[in-house]
């Protein structure tokens, strides 16, 4: 093993092999033969229900090195921060132009004026009849 390969740090990109997966995350094999866990959230930037939708067991994914717990060497993984990091490294550089602002809507003052209206007139309805009692 080379000795990048041998330490791995916070940030870094690496390809991993899925050795196991559970309902709450897939067990990806390292490089330098360490096993850290890409939770489910960290599958990709789309919900994910089913992980088996998106890996295999034997699968080799990117996945991203996110941390390291000191104190049981937990290692996290995300293949979601990955695949952002790459597509962010191989976009050119853009430049954007900002959006005119939009003409205010009242559609939601609207519905917020009909609702009050509505809540209003459940008070004083309520109030009625708490005062016939």
């Amino acid at each position: 093993m080379s000795e990048k390969q041998e330490k791995l740090e916070i940030g870094a990109v690496v390809d991993g092999k899925v050795v196991n997966i559970k309902p709450f995350g897939a067990i990806v094999v390292l490089p330098d033969n360490s096993q850290g866990l890409v939770h489910i959230s960290h599958i990709s930037s789309e919900f994910v229900q089913n992980i088996s939708d998106y890996i295999a067991v034997g699968d080799v994914v990117r996945v991203k090195l996110v941390s390291i717990d000191p104190v049981t060497k937990k290692i996290s993984l995300s293949m979601k921060e990955a695949a952002r990091q790459e597509t962010q490294s191989e976009a050119p550089a853009q430049t954007f132009e900002r959006a005119k602002p939009q003409e205010p809507t009242n559609a939601f003052e609207d519905k917020v004026k009909e609702w009050i209206k509505i809540s209003n007139e459940r008070h004083a309805g309520l109030n009625k009849r708490n005062k016939r009692r």
